[in-house]
């Protein structure tokens, strides 16, 4: 995605009133609502909010589980946030950009659609449930990002990669990957610290 192109945001003083947290929460349905309020929604050049913490872009991060298995993959050299490469990853998704909003009533949903289709083939059945959100300003990337997760439970495992950017990618148990958390970016600690739990 070009640093000129318009991506969807929330003001951060929204997202503050809505109730502040670090980490992952869980979210009930009037807190969800309260982010993912179309109303509140505006869509700013990247080039600017990559570096404003009064707005937050709202990310997907969807998470792909069949049965107790997690897919993940190794960010690659071609992806566009150069702050996470090479680390590993159990979430995908990216920006939703001002074009997502011609496709429907939802853009946020009309883009995290169409970054799931863009970055993985997922050849059978599948359903979604949200699952919470993640935030982290102690990094320069979580400063100006929300992540929204997403699970999708699989009845196979018939996933594959459609980019470079998603490199090494694979299932494998929950159970070990928590043991491997420093390997993944802290979104994915997070959601795997979660699950864990769950």
């Amino acid at each position: 995605m070009p640093l000129d192109e318009r991506v969807l945001v929330i003001p951060t003083e929204r997202f503050r009133a809505a109730g502040y947290f670090h980490g992952f929460r869980s979210a009930d349905a009037a807190y969800r609502d309260r982010i993912l309020d179309a109303a509140a929604y505006s869509f700013r050049p990247r080039s600017e909010v990559e570096t404003q913490p009064e707005f937050k872009q709202l990310i997907p991060y969807v998470v792909l589980r069949c049965g107790g298995d997690l897919f993940h993959y190794r960010r690659g050299s071609s992806g566009t946030e150069a702050r996470l490469r090479a680390l590993r990853s159990v979430g995908i998704g990216g920006h939703i950009s001002e074009d997502d909003a011609k496709g429907g009533d939802d853009p946020y949903r009309t883009g995290m659609l169409r970054e799931l289709t863009e970055e993985v083939r997922i050849g059978g059945l599948w359903t979604d449930t949200f699952l919470g959100f993640i935030n982290d300003d102690r990094t320069p990337v979580g400063s100006v990002h929300l992540g929204v997760v997403h699970l999708i439970e699989l009845a196979d495992r018939d996933v594959s990669s459609r980019e470079d950017a998603l490199a090494d990618a694979g299932f494998s148990p929950l159970a070990e990957l928590a043991t491997r958390a420093d390997e993944f970016e802290t979104w994915s600690q997070f959601v795997l610290e979660e699950l864990t739990r769950g």
